[in-house]
């Protein structure tokens, strides 16, 4: 049994194929980011899911595309999780990048692949090669345009009495905005970045407003000016996104891109069915 992995920091989808490639189940877990996750809680999600429990000692190959595996220390402790779990299994463990890159690039093409879901990054493919000219400090210092982002934002411009009043109490009435409760859920409970995250649908269910949009506009040029214009590529070839962010506000996205000189090339909200379908390209052809 092969399974195919591909992880956000908020939810992780997993898919299994038989030794001819043909689909044997989808599952899903929590997400295992070992940034914000303890070997404990990443254990626990495993052992929770009925699926992954029962086929353990089935899988013969794992590949593992994950939020928070930017580093060897990082791919190097989520590999040792999972060699204890899947106890026959190879692994490879990669950020999610790749994943990225395998779902939206096409043969030998050179592109600018970016992430805006959760969290955010952004990444050079020149047909062989995966370039990253800025290394991550996680969702407290970057992570520009993503749903923390977006999160962030909204929690402080609402304590900061910025939103104008009747979008707050819609806020308001939608979220438990308690000071208790934010702070515990940032302070004291796992996946801090993911909570933040949550708040951003409501930025995405209210993106005619003008507030929402002008907060929109912000992230999205912030994160072409600190992250996409990086790379002196970026006007000359086609630039894919990945993510649920990037989805729901694709239209608000292509404009701000257009006004930057800036092609939008591939937009998926999720990876992972390009994903299956180009390691069955490699393991089966």
């Amino acid at each position: 049994m092969i399974l195919i992995v591909d992880s956000g920091a908020t939810k992780s989808d997993w898919i299994a194929l038989d030794d001819e490639g043909n689909k044997l189940f989808m599952t899903q877990t929590l997400g295992l980011s070992p940034e914000v996750l303890t070997r404990e809680i990443i254990d626990e999600r495993l052992a929770n899911n009925f699926e992954l429990y029962k086929h353990r000692k089935e899988v013969s190959q794992l590949y593992f595309y994950g939020a928070g595996c930017g580093t060897q220390r990082m791919r190097n402790f989520l590999k040792d999780i999972f060699q204890n779990y899947f106890t026959s299994a190879k692994i490879s463990v990669k950020e999610d990048t790749y994943a990225a890159i395998y779902a939206t690039v096409q043969p030998d093409e050179h592109a600018i692949v970016c992430i805006l879901g959760t969290g955010s990054n952004c990444s050079y493919w020149d047909g062989i090669e995966l370039f990253q000219k800025v290394t991550s400090l996680g969702y407290i210092l970057m992570d520009d345009c993503s749903g923390n982002y977006f999160g962030r934002q909204l929690l402080r411009e609402y304590y900061y009495h910025k939103i104008p009043k009747k979008l707050a109490a819609k806020f308001a009435q939608e979220y438990d905005l308690d000071a208790d409760v934010i702070k515990n859920h940032l302070y004291k409970q796992p996946n801090p970045n993911t909570y933040l995250a949550t708040f951003a649908k409501f930025v995405i269910q209210n993106k005619n407003e003008e507030y929402c949009q002008k907060l929109i506009r912000k992230g999205m040029q912030l994160f072409i000016d600190n992250s996409v214009k990086q790379f002196e590529q970026a006007p000359k070839v086609p630039v894919h996104f990945i993510g649920s962010i990037a989805y729901y506000l694709q239209d608000e996205l292509r404009a701000i891109m257009k006004e930057n000189g800036l092609t939008v090339g591939t937009v998926l909200r999720r990876p992972i069915d390009g994903l299956v379908e180009y390691h069955k390209n490699i393991i089966f052809q």
